[in-house]
C-alpha cells in the first residue's frame, strides 16, 4: 500500500521491495502537458514529457522523483504538448533513454530546436521591453543547448518490436495512427510474482485520414491509459468529404478575390492539406483558378514535409503508397511555394492574387500565422480556415466560438473575415473511435484511466467507458496516484485552479526557481547516493557544499 500525503502531493512506499505505481503529472483534467510517471521493477519511467499549450486549469504536481533518477522516457510521439518538456527535462539531470519510433525521432530532432529557438527568441524580445520598463528578466523554460542535447537521447525502435530493457520492463511501439511516427506503447511489468501489462493509448488517430494508416488495434492490457480530446463529441456520421468541402472555400473565396489562410500545425495537418491540394489540382476541380498558389509559410512544415518523404514505406497507408508508386509524389505540386526567411514571409501579404497560405501554429498562439492574421482577418473577402483541434483559451479557439476584434501585436483587428472549420479533419479519434479502439481488446482492461482531455469531457469520457463496457474507469486530477499490483487507487490527485493573474514575467520568474529547486534535489540525492563515500572525500564534498552555500547565503 501507498501512503499519501496530500499536502505536498508526495506519495512514499513502505520500507522493503519495490511497487508498482503510476502517477498522472499532466493532462490531467487538461488537454495538453502528457507526462506520467510509472515507478516498475525499480525503474521510474516517464511516459511522454510535453508542454502545456493555451489555458492551464490546474496547478500540474512535479513527478515524486528528481529528473536525475529517471531511467527512462516512453514518447508516444512528436507533438510539443507530448515531447515539449524533454530539453527541461535534460536540463534538470535526465541522462537516460527516450525511447520512441524512428519517425518520432526525426521530427523531434527538428520540433524541440523550434521550440527552443521559439523560447529564446521570446526571451530576448521580452527583455528588451523589461531593461526599458525595469521589470525582471525574462528565462527560457530551456535553450537550444538542451534541446541539442535532449534530442541526442532519442533511441528509436521499429513498430511491433518487442524489446527487454531490463529484468521486469518489456515494452512494445504499435502504430496509432495519429501523426506519422505516433504509437500506443504496451508497456510488460514484473515484480516478483506481480505481472502487470499497462498500455498508453498516446492520441489515438481519426479513420480514413490521408497519408497515414489507420490506428493499429492492441488485443489485451490489465490498466489502459487513454486520452480523451474527442472524448464527447463525434466528427460526423459519415466520411468527410475534405477535397468536395476544400475545394468549395478555395472557390468561394477565390470569387471574392481574398485568400484562404491556414493555421496549420506544421507537423501532420500541414502535410494532409498539401495532399487535398494537390488532388485538387490533379483532378482540375478548380478549373476557373488553374495556377493558384499555395505557401508554406513555415520553415518547420517544410523540415516536416521532407521527414514524411524519407519514411514512405514504414508510416504511409495504401492509398498513399499507391501514388509512391507510380511515381507521384503526394505532397508536391505546381504552384506549391515555400518560405524561409522573415523577409520572403513578409512578402506573402504584398501579393494581391488570391491564394493559399498555410502558416503555425494551428492554434494560432505563436509563430509567423499571427502576423497573416494580422493582414487578413479585418478583410471581409478572406477566409481563415481552421483544420485542426482548438484548446481552450488559443486565439484559435477564440476565432471559432466568434470573436468580433482580437489583440495582435499590441493592435485590435476587427473580425470580417468569414471563419470556416473543416469539419472532420482532425488527427485525433472522435468519441465514437474512442470507444472502437477499445472494443479492440480481446479482453477489456480491469481499469481503465482517462487523461488528455478538457475538464468535463475527461469525466463524461470515463463515465462512458464504465456504461459501455463494465469495467471501472475514471479521470485523475494532477497527483492521482494508482497501485497497480493491488488495483487501487491511492488518490484522486489533487484538483489545484491554476492562478492566472500573475504575469508572464512572474510566472517565468517561478519557473527558474522551481528548476533551482529541481536542481537542489538533484544536489541532495547524490548526496545520498555517496553514502559509503571515504572520510576524506565526504569532508571535501561537505567543503564544496558549504562554500557554494556560502556564496548565496545573503
Amino acid at each position: 500500500m501507498w501512503h499519501s500525503l496530500p499536502v505536498f502531493g508526495i506519495i512514499l512506499p513502505k520500507k522493503g521491495g519495490f511497487f508498482m505505481k503510476l502517477f498522472f503529472s499532466g493532462a490531467a483534467h487538461e488537454v495538453t502537458g502528457s507526462k506520467h510517471y510509472l515507478e516498475a521493477a525499480g525503474k521510474k519511467i516517464l511516459i511522454d514529457c510535453g508542454m502545456e499549450q493555451g489555458k492551464n486549469l490546474y496547478e500540474n504536481q512535479e513527478i515524486p522523483v528528481p529528473a536525475s533518477d529517471v531511467d527512462y522516457v516512453f514518447l508516444t510521439h512528436a507533438h510539443i504538448d507530448h515531447s515539449g518538456m524533454l530539453p527541461l527535462l535534460y536540463n534538470q539531470g535526465f541522462k537516460g533513454s527516450v525511447y520512441t519510433t524512428e519517425a518520432t525521432q526525426q521530427l523531434c530532432q527538428i520540433m524541440l530546436l523550434d521550440s527552443a529557438h521559439i523560447q529564446e527568441f521570446e526571451a530576448e524580445w521580452r527583455n528588451r521591453k523589461a531593461r526599458r520598463s525595469g521589470e525582471p528578466e525574462y528565462e527560457p523554460i530551456y535553450t537550444v543547448a538542451d534541446a541539442d542535447a535532449a534530442t541526442k537521447l532519442l533511441a528509436p525502435v521499429d513498430y511491433g518490436q518487442k524489446i527487454t530493457l531490463c529484468d521486469g520492463i518489456e515494452v512494445r511501439f504499435n502504430d496509432v495512427g495519429h501523426l506519422l511516427g505516433s504509437a500506443s506503447i504496451e508497456v510488460w511489468i514484473t515484480e516478483g510474482d506481480v505481472s502487470k501489462k499497462v498500455v498508453f493509448s498516446g492520441d489515438v488517430g481519426n479513420v480514413n485520414q490521408p497519408i497515414i494508416k489507420d490506428p493499429q488495434l492492441v488485443k489485451e492490457a490489465d490498466y489502459l491509459v487513454i486520452e480523451s480530446t474527442y472524448g464527447d463529441r463525434t466528427h460526423g456520421e459519415d466520411i468527410p468529404d475534405y477535397v468536395g468541402e476544400f475545394t468549395r472555400i478555395l472557390r468561394e473565396t477565390f470569387q471574392k478575390g481574398g485568400n484562404v489562410v491556414i493555421p496549420s500545425f506544421a507537423v501532420g495537418r500541414t502535410q494532409e492539406i498539401l495532399y487535398f491540394i494537390r488532388e485538387i489540382k490533379e483532378k482540375n476541380l478548380l478549373p476557373e483558378f488553374p495556377g493558384f498558389e499555395v505557401y508554406v509559410d513555415s520553415p518547420l512544415a517544410i523540415e516536416a514535409t521532407n521527414v514524411f518523404n524519407k519514411n514512405v514505406k514504414g508510416c504511409f497507408d495504401e492509398e498513399a503508397m499507391e501514388l509512391v508508386n507510380q511515381g507521384i509524389n503526394p505532397l508536391l505540386f505546381r504552384g506549391l511555394k515555400t518560405t524561409i526567411t522573415s523577409d520572403e514571409s513578409r512578402q506573402i501579404n504584398f501579393d494581391t492574387k488570391p491564394k493559399v497560405i498555410l502558416s503555425a501554429s494551428g492554434m494560432c498562439e505563436a509563430g509567423r500565422i499571427r502576423h497573416h492574421l494580422k493582414h487578413n482577418l479585418w478583410r471581409p473577402e478572406c477566409t481563415i480556415c481552421f483544420v485542426g483541434y482548438q484548446a481552450v483559451g488559443t486565439l484559435g479557439r477564440k476565432l471559432i466560438e466568434g470573436a468580433e476584434s482580437v489583440k495582435l501585436f499590441g493592435e485590435n483587428i476587427t473580425v470580417n473575415a468569414r471563419i470556416e472549420v473543416l469539419k472532420g479533419i482532425s488527427g485525433h479519434a472522435d468519441m465514437n473511435g474512442l470507444l472502437d479502439w477499445i472494443r479492440g481488446f480481446e479482453k477489456i482492461p480491469d481499469r481503465v484511466m482517462v487523461v488528455h482531455g478538457e475538464d468535463t469531457v475527461t469525466d463524461h469520457f470515463a463515465k462512458l467507458v464504465e456504461d459501455t463496457f463494465g469495467c471501472p474507469a475514471f479521470a485523475p486530477y494532477s497527483g492521482g496516484t494508482v497501485d497497480l499490483a493491488a488495483n487501487e487507487i491511492i488518490t484522486i490527485g489533487q484538483k489545484i485552479p491554476k492562478k492566472s493573474d500573475e504575469k508572464p514575467s512572474k510566472l517565468k520568474s517561478a519557473s527558474a526557481f522551481n528548476r533551482l529547486v529541481a536542481a537542489a534535489k538533484r544536489l541532495l540525492n547524490v548526496v545520498y547516493k555517496n553514502e559509503g563515500l571515504a572520510n576524506k572525500d565526504m569532508a571535501k564534498f561537505e567543503t564544496q557544499i558549504q562554500n557554494l552555500a556560502d556564496k548565496w547565503d545573503r
